[in-house]
This record gives C-alpha cells, sequence and structure tokens, in this order.
C-alpha cells in the first residue's frame, strides 16, 4: 500500500518555509535550500547568543583601559586597585560611566588611587 505522508509532511515543511521567510531567492522557496539555510541559521543563532556577551565584555574592558589610561594607569592596576578598595562595580557600569560620566570616573579614579 502506498503512503501519501499527507498533512504531517506538510506540517513539517511549513514550519522550514516559514522560519525561511526573508531569506533571498531560492532559500526561501525551495525546502531542501532552505531546510539547509533554517538549520545553518539555528545553529549561527545558538553559538552567537554566546559570543555576544564575550564580545561585550571585551568592549567594556577596552573603554574602560582608555578611559584610566588618562590618568597614568593600565587596565589590569586599575581593576586590582578596585578590588583591593572593596568598590564591587561592574565593568559594564565602569564603561558607561567612562563614556557618559567623565567627572563621576575621575573621582571614582581618585578615590582608588589613594
Amino acid at each position: 500500500m502506498r503512503v501519501k505522508r499527507g498533512f504531517k509532511a506538510r506540517r513539517r515543511r511549513k514550519k522550514i518555509m516559514k522560519l525561511a521567510k526573508g531569506y533571498r531567492g531560492g532559500l526561501s522557496r525551495q525546502f531542501k535550500t532552505a531546510s539547509v539555510a533554517v538549520k545553518r541559521a539555528l545553529a549561527y543563532a545558538y553559538r552567537d547568543r554566546k559570543v555576544k556577551k564575550r564580545e561585550f565584555r571585551r568592549l567594556w574592558i577596552i573603554r574602560i583601559n582608555a578611559a584610566v589610561r588618562q590618568f597614568g594607569l593600565t587596565y589590569s592596576k586599575f581593576m586590582g586597585l578596585l578590588k583591593k578598595s572593596g568598590i564591587e562595580i561592574n565593568r559594564k557600569m565602569l564603561a558607561d560611566m567612562a563614556v557618559n560620566d567623565p567627572e563621576g570616573f575621575s573621582q571614582l579614579v581618585n578615590t582608588v588611587a589613594k
């Protein structure tokens, strides 16, 4: 007896095609190429959620380092002094202070450097 697969196969294909909406050319119209593109896209999305965290931490460190060097310190020395003085402030907030509140950041550096 022949099996035509029916709605289950259609449902599976429709799910992939819905995810491939907006892709260019055959990637959004042909099931075979769309399924490959969608699998790859989902893999990159999963991976890059982790990479995003790394990249932002790198950016914050670069910004803090640039701001601290104006006061004759390096990033590592500044972070060591922060830890010694018992100030618990994360890198995201430090980088934001360095960019948006330079006066407050300079006061923080002066208190730590003493």
